[in-house]
């Protein structure tokens, strides 16, 4: 046997045992059998050497070598690979990891449900800027000039001077844009943020949530107005809930009253929620005064209205009897996940 033959035997032999268990050692083998300066080169030098009637054996053997090494190298990294393949395969037949599911925010649900119960009357909802100016914030709304809402203390101006700008302290505003650009019959709400300047505490907070209501048309009634609000507590408290009215104040409405609901934890008989009275107020309301139809343009001699607003956090209160405004803008998971709803 020629020297180069057993060479070309030990080689094979190597080729035909290597324990390649890893991608480590599949790189290793392909470098040394196959790769650019691999140790089966030197064996085609070698071939000039042997006699002429032995080379073609001879290098056929080292052909057969070469392909032996590729074929041991393509196999075995198929086998790594579908290996590998296998570890991140999903067991379907594995139980899922639950997934945590989000709950709406307390007054998303109260201010969905409020326009539910109105739009289904006939109401549309109406929405407007956050920051406005002093025409459709104050003056249009009947507010004079020397009347407390316009103090530093109450709102918070954005720009002073001829052309004073604010962050809308009521969404009233809304209703003078609806009414700017409408015609009666008008029936609308408009929820929204709104924002006063006040220390932040248990019952009071910079910024809450309102819904207003406004309806127009000839001959409105303050019959209408009492008729609508009852219809909405039986709606929001259950068809138990009464009211009662109270004669009140506002700039805008004349005459104005606030609205009571019965309370919802001892059915009106008294507790400490109540104050014993068995009474709950919810909200403000009244007619339109002629002097903001007026503003708008709108002809009072023909038509007359009511309106009406509520903050979104009392009735959440009332609803879930959470009693620290704080609460609902602070974020805490574990507070907002005790609130499920279908709106």
């Amino acid at each position: 046997m020629l020297d180069i033959e057993k060479k070309i035997n030990d080689l094979l032999q190597e080729v035909n045992e290597a324990q390649l268990d890893n991608s480590s050692d599949l790189e290793t083998f392909r470098i040394k059998f196959l790769g650019s300066k691999n140790i089966l080169k030197p064996l085609f030098g070698e071939l000039k050497s042997v006699p002429n009637e032995q080379k073609k054996e001879v290098g056929q053997q080292i052909n057969s070598l070469k392909k032996s090494a590729q074929i041991k190298f393509d196999k075995t990294k198929e086998a790594l690979e579908s290996s590998s393949d296998d570890k991140e395969k999903i067991d379907f037949t594995r139980p899922g990891e639950p997934r945590k599911l989000g709950s709406r925010h307390p007054i998303s649900v109260v201010r969905n449900e409020i326009i539910s119960i109105f739009e289904r009357i006939g109401y549309g909802v109406s929405e407007g800027p956050e920051i406005e100016d002093d025409w459709h914030n104050f003056s249009a709304l009947n507010f004079p000039p020397e009347h407390p809402a316009r103090d530093m203390q109450d709102t918070f101006f954005v720009e002073k001077g001829d052309k004073e700008m604010a962050l809308r302290t009521h969404t009233s505003s809304v209703q003078v844009r609806v009414m700017e650009n409408s015609k009666p019959p008008i029936r609308t709400i408009s929820p929204g943020r709104v924002y006063r300047n006040e220390a932040i505490s248990a019952r009071a907070h910079c910024f809450f949530h309102q819904v207003e209501g406004l309806f127009i048309d000839k001959d409105v009634s303050f019959a209408d107005l009492k008729q609508t609000l009852l219809y909405f507590a039986q709606e929001m408290f259950g068809k138990k809930a009464q009211i009662r009215l109270r004669p009140s104040y506002f700039p805008f409405t004349e005459p104005s009253a606030e609205v009571d609901v019965s309370c919802t934890i001892c059915n009106g008989d008294g507790c400490n929620v109540c104050k014993y009275t068995g009474w709950l107020e919810i909200l403000g309301c009244g007619m339109v005064d002629p002097n903001v139809l007026k503003a708008s343009g709108i002809d009072t001699e023909t038509y007359s209205g009511f309106a009406f607003g509520m903050g979104i956090e009392r009735i959440a209160q009332l609803k879930y009897r959470v009693n620290d405004l704080r609460l609902y803008s602070e974020n805490d998971v574990r507070f907002l996940e005790q609130f499920k709803s279908a709106f």
